[in-house]
């Protein structure tokens, strides 16, 4: 992997610049236009790569086997995992400053374990989420565990335990559980102190992706395979949703990643959707589409994981 990174390492340190200065636009793009680069991950062509979309051109890639989770970091590294136990921090230098590998660590060898989220604390710790185990943890560059919680888990699996996993501004952890199909809030102690059950149109259990918890104190929830949206305020109540074909000539396919953007913009990931629909888009408070991204040269029909922004605002 190092290998082939380093064939290209003036593309590949520009790219670091570029990402660096843009670190913080990700999830606070405005008014600044439609974006204008793609940072996404794919587990089909086995890609991690940034595009100059306008172009199409590829400026930096990873090779992966398999990804649900991405981070660009105050600075410009990136946070990324390259397979289901492997996460790693990369410098502008192509060097792996920091990784973590679930397979081998903290009393792990020899059992199911699987990792689809990860974050970069402000104290510089890293949580992540260990399905298998069932827990989150929180550890520091060495990889010893600072704080640890364990799980409600109804329907043990190692592979649908978590999918996205956010840690608060309160210190909680907002969970999202594939296999119980369900969003759950834990306090620092492990303590259910919020739950969601997350369904499809028809009232069936949804396989939930992504949650993020709004400035509004709503959540906002990426169904998985419920081929939908939704936003939720603290009572559960559903206040705002996109189904499948709500927006035109839109197909919701497998939602993962979503955010809402300062300008009310709500960015979707859309998974799995097929060659002839868009793989990112972005849709208006009623519903409009506002901007897509589709490459299928680049990336597959396999890319749960995208971040975008505007460059040169």
């Amino acid at each position: 992997m190092n290998a082939t990174l380093r064939r290209m390492p003036n593309l590949f340190v520009g790219a670091f610049i570029f990402l660096g200065s843009l670190a913080l636009r990700t999830a606070s793009q405005a008014a600044d236009g439609p974006p204008t680069h793609v940072l996404a991950g794919d587990y089909e062509k086995k890609r991690l790569g940034l595009v100059e979309i306008a172009t199409g051109k590829l400026q930096w890639e990873l090779p992966l086997r398999d990804i649900h989770d991405l981070w660009v970091l105050p600075g410009g590294n990136i946070l990324t995992q390259t397979n289901w136990t492997r996460v790693i921090e990369l410098d502008a230098q192509n060097r792996v400053v920091w990784s973590y590998d679930a397979a081998t660590m903290n009393g792990n060898p020899g059992k199911p374990v699987e990792v689809h989220a990860f974050q970069r604390l402000p104290d510089g710790l890293t949580m992540i989420a260990e399905s298998g185990p069932g827990r989150i943890i929180e550890v520091d560059r060495a990889g010893k565990i600072r704080h640890q919680i364990k799980l409600k888990v109804g329907k043990p699996d190692a592979h649908r335990d978590t999918r996205l996993v956010r840690k608060l501004d309160n210190g909680h952890y907002l969970v999202c559980q594939e296999g119980d199909a369900a969003v759950r809030e834990y306090d620092a102690k492990g303590r259910v102190t919020w739950e969601y059950a997350v369904k499809t149109a028809k009232g069936e259990p949804a396989a939930v992706y992504s949650a993020s918890r709004l400035r509004n104190g709503n959540t906002l929830i990426g169904c998985g395979n419920g081929h939908r949206v939704l936003e939720v305020d603290p009572a559960g109540k559903l206040v705002w949703n996109v189904e499948e074909n709500d927006v035109p000539g839109i197909k919701l396919a497998w939602v993962t990643m979503t955010e809402r953007l300062p300008n009310g913009i709500t960015r979707i990931v859309n998974c799995h959707a097929g060659p002839d629909q868009p793989q990112l888009i972005e849709i208006t408070p009623d519903k409009q589409l506002a901007w897509a991204y589709r490459d299928f040269a680049n990336f597959g029909n396999a890319m749960p994981v995208a971040l975008a922004w505007t460059a040169g605002k």
